[in-house]
């Protein structure tokens, strides 16, 4: 079967009712026939049977054994990374999610966890990294927000000989792109507040593994820390299955038109989109990939975070929001928004600079969507002009 097929069948129709959407059980706790004895279920936090469907489609979408629902992505990677204990060691890659570099280098770092964050396309670079130590290497492909593509098999390759575990932030392609799990991995973590969801109304975090070892050690995480993801939130998710690979498909059209259409505007350095042939790694994202995605980064040529704050302050359809993966348009300023806990210091290195800026493509018509940016951008060179033509006259 396709993959929609595959997914739509994967959420079960209702054995109690025959409802041919998922009931909702809004519901804390759940009344025993004896002492210990119950019809699989005992305390929401414990396991719920909304959530149990939405664990179940992820696992299966994913190729995984197990799946966890969280109530957040970060509470998802949190999760991932209580499978580790003080002392352990972890490889990261050095252009992740700002999210992700914070909870590595304080909640873990005083948890006795440490990282080192290397060029995860320069397998060299990955085993000089590694000690004895080194338990987990974590990488995210497409990358955020240069949108870099990791080589996951080379990866995997790497761990296996070395016994680490490999987990795979597949957030920004989803499952209906990239089955990292097939690929090599062990764990797989989305932030579905994003593509799953597709709405931007749920926050939550999915959590696949390979192993059902592992897979049980995350479902009692997942009850002992609490941060379990709501019976309603795990049913809009469910919803946005049923249309992930619809939306990914439309959205990576829409995002390649705007690609192309950035690429020839005179006040662009550069775009950054793996659907693009220039990217460079636009083979092996053709090779990893179903869809190149719905997420377009570039960089202007006047390089600096005022020209920036002038162009994503002035679009009108592309709202200045932070987040990503829904069905309306967004435009954010890593600088200031999504990497502002990377430390300055550390900006060259993630490639981060004043004038990048990220846009998350929508669903709405792309010719649209290119006329929201030509005026943005038209109206920076105008400003640009009349601030030069101000200035000359000031000289004269």
């Amino acid at each position: 079967m396709k993959e929609q097929t595959k997914i739509l069948q994967s959420i079960p129709v209702d054995q109690l009712t025959g409802a041919v959407s998922v009931p909702i059980y809004q519901t804390t706790t759940f009344v025993h026939d004896l002492p210990g004895h119950h019809k699989g279920f005992d305390y929401t936090r414990s396991g719920n049977p909304t959530r149990q469907v939405l664990e179940e489609v992820v696992a299966k979408a994913e190729h995984g054994s197990t799946g966890a629902a969280f109530a957040s992505g970060m509470a998802a990677i949190d999760a991932v990374l209580r499978l580790l204990s003080a002392g352990d060691h972890v490889i990261a890659g050095n252009d992740i999610y700002g999210g992700t570099y914070r909870l590595l280098t304080t909640l873990a770092h005083r948890a006795g966890i440490s990282t080192t964050f290397v060029d995860l396309h320069d397998t060299a670079a990955v085993r000089k990294a590694i000690t004895h130590k080194t338990k987990l290497l974590w990488a995210e492909t497409p990358t955020n927000p240069l949108l870099r593509i990791i080589n996951i098999s080379a990866l995997a390759k790497v761990t296996k000989e070395h016994r680490i575990l490999l987990a795979i932030d597949n957030t920004f392609a989803s499952p209906v792109s990239q089955k990292p799990l097939l690929l090599g991995a062990d764990i797989v973590v989305h932030s579905a507040t994003k593509y799953i969801g597709g709405h931007s109304d749920v926050i939550s975090g999915l959590v696949v593994t390979k192993d059902e070892q592992i897979g049980k050690d995350i479902l009692f995480i997942q009850n002992a820390s609490g941060g379990v993801l709501s019976p309603f939130e795990s049913w809009l998710l469910i919803r946005g299955f049923e249309t992930l690979d619809l939306r990914v498909r439309q959205h990576s059209e829409n995002a390649l038109a705007v690609a192309r259409w950035l690429s020839s505007c005179p006040e662009v350095a550069e775009v950054y989109y793996p659907g693009l042939p220039s990217h460079e790694h636009y083979e092996l994202a053709k090779a990893q990939q179903r869809y190149f995605g719905g997420v377009v980064s570039f960089r202007l040529k006047r390089d600096d975070i005022d020209s920036a704050s002038k162009v994503v302050s002035s679009t009108k359809i592309f709202k200045l929001a932070e987040s990503l993966g829904g069905i309306k348009s967004l435009i954010a300023h890593p600088t200031t928004m999504t990497h502002a806990s990377i430390p300055v210091s550390r900006h060259a290195d993630f490639g981060i600079s004043g004038g990048l800026i990220r846009l998350s493509v929508g669903l709405e018509d792309a010719d649209d969507l290119i006329d929201d940016l030509s005026r943005a951008l038209n109206e920076l060179t105008l400003q640009t002009h009349n601030n030069t033509k101000h200035e000359v006259s000031i000289g004269a």
